[in-house]
């Protein structure tokens, strides 16, 4: 028998996965509570029921993917980097872009205009410190473009294409083919970047935006 509390899960889990959905595809701005409603097969009501708001809806649906990305920061920031920890922190990125993709969609095509909004400005702060782990303030501007084009350039090229899809003529790439490509070109982009020798002090946000920062593309 399913209870009620079962049943305030599921559809708590409905709901943010509807608005995931929503929110890559129309926008944060573009996607109303009604409508998100709606498509989940609830009333407005029921949304607000579980998310007192639409920010707090967003925050919930990206909290998981932040949360996991700080995981993998912070794995990597507990140890003196090596040729082996870079490698194993290339797979772990690279599994968390394949496995929060539509969250990435929702944060990089829309980061600039959601300023202000908690899980958007942590996430933010975390891409900062992770540009700061890599490239530290000596860093070249070569190895800074390296970092940029590498991280995010993976990111973003998901993030473009949402499930890859090529011309009707031609198979759709398997996920482990694109995992496979991804680590290539990162490890080839990072191996000439300084290898830091000890774990870094958390960095004071600058400033100016690192060069990971997501632009906004248009909705």
């Amino acid at each position: 028998m399913t209870t009620d509390t079962s049943s305030r899960q599921t559809t708590s889990d409905e709901l943010r996965l509807t608005a995931l959905e929503q929110f890559a595809s129309v926008g944060f701005a573009g996607a109303s509570l009604a409508h998100i409603a709606e498509v989940a097969g609830y009333s407005k009501s029921s949304v607000l029921y579980h998310f007192a708001s639409k920010e707090a809806l967003l925050e919930a649906v990206l909290t998981p993917a932040i949360d996991r990305l700080e995981v993998i920061l912070e794995q990597f920031l507990a140890q003196p980097e090596t040729t082996a920890t870079r490698m194993r922190f290339v797979d772990d990125f690279i599994d968390f872009i394949l496995e929060f993709r539509l969250e990435l969609h929702t944060f990089i095509n829309q980061a600039q205009s959601l300023k202000g909004i908690a899980v958007i400005d942590r996430a933010g702060v975390l891409i900062m410190r992770l540009s700061n782990a890599i490239c530290d303030n000596n860093a070249s501007v070569e190895d800074q473009i390296r970092f940029g084009m590498a991280l995010g350039g993976a990111a973003y090229t998901l993030v473009a294409g949402m499930n890859f899809s090529t011309p009707v003529n031609r198979a759709t790439t398997s996920p482990d083919e694109i995992r496979s490509a991804l680590r290539v070109v990162m490890i080839d982009l990072l191996a000439p970047v300084s290898v830091r020798s000890t774990p870094p002090a958390t960095p004071t946000p600058p400033s100016a935006a690192p060069l990971l920062t997501p632009i906004e593309t248009g909705k």
